[in-house]
């Protein structure tokens, strides 16, 4: 029996990582978990060891996306102890605040730049010859917010550059069977809020386009989902 695919997610503690992760270990996917907060990873792990049959196949890595060496280090980790990676969902991210380019805070902006485009390009700069190896996919967290215009976002502005990331690296990989997706989705409930938004997308929305997309067979490439909440009743 073939080994069961493996997937790598950053940003898997909570949110849609974290939807993302049981989703895909309800489809059999052996997981790589990444994020900055190893206690939550743990308790996640735990929770979908069960449904893999062994805590074996759930291998967390406390990895921060700005980090060259951290990226590093997951690779090569799951390597270790998988031998594969058929799937990377590059999915850290985080928000800015209130002010616009006027008032907001710079150093907001600079660790969410690092994080939301700097990090992007690192898992994938890492990820890659382990997907060139499995002829995987790669799975960027875009948003409805980088294909529209919002008025002194920057948040907005590092996802115009996801979406160009995915852009670009899918015209790199042209003909080496990678396929390369990126998912967009709108306001989604999750901690990335402090409030909770009224009418929003559940983090499991966003984790079914994932697996809409990797479910796929080889010869197709879903290159974009955008996702958003249907609008409320007037």
């Amino acid at each position: 029996m073939a080994h069961q695919p493996v997937m790598l997610i950053t940003g898997a503690s909570s949110g849609i990582g974290a939807a993302t992760a049981r989703a895909a270990a309800k489809q059999g996917y052996r997981l790589v978990l990444a994020a900055r907060s190893e206690a939550k990873l743990s308790s996640l792990a735990e929770e979908l060891g069960k449904d893999l049959g062994g805590a074996d196949q759930v291998l967390t890595v406390q990895c921060d996306v700005q980090s060259s060496d951290d990226q590093k280090a997951m690779v090569d980790a799951a390597l270790a102890t998988f031998g594969q990676i058929d799937a990377v969902f590059a999915n850290a991210g985080r928000g800015g605040e209130p002010g616009g380019f006027s008032k907001a805070d710079p150093e907001v902006w600079k660790d969410m730049i690092l994080t939301n485009i700097y990090g992007v390009g690192l898992t994938v700069q890492h990820c890659l010859p382990a997907l060139r190896e499995s002829k995987g996919q790669l799975l960027l967290t875009g948003s409805a917010a980088g294909r529209v215009t919002i008025p002194g976002s920057m948040y907005s502005a590092t996802k115009w550059a996801v979406s160009a990331i995915g852009y670009g690296v899918r015209e790199e990989l042209r003909g080496s069977g990678i396929r390369v997706t990126l998912i967009e989705p709108g306001m989604v409930d999750t901690p990335f809020f402090d409030e909770q938004p009224e009418h929003a997308l559940k983090p499991e929305d966003v984790a079914n386009a994932v697996m809409y997309a990797v479910s796929q067979p080889a010869h197709v490439d879903v290159n974009e989902i955008l996702v958003r909440p249907t609008p409320a009743e007037k």
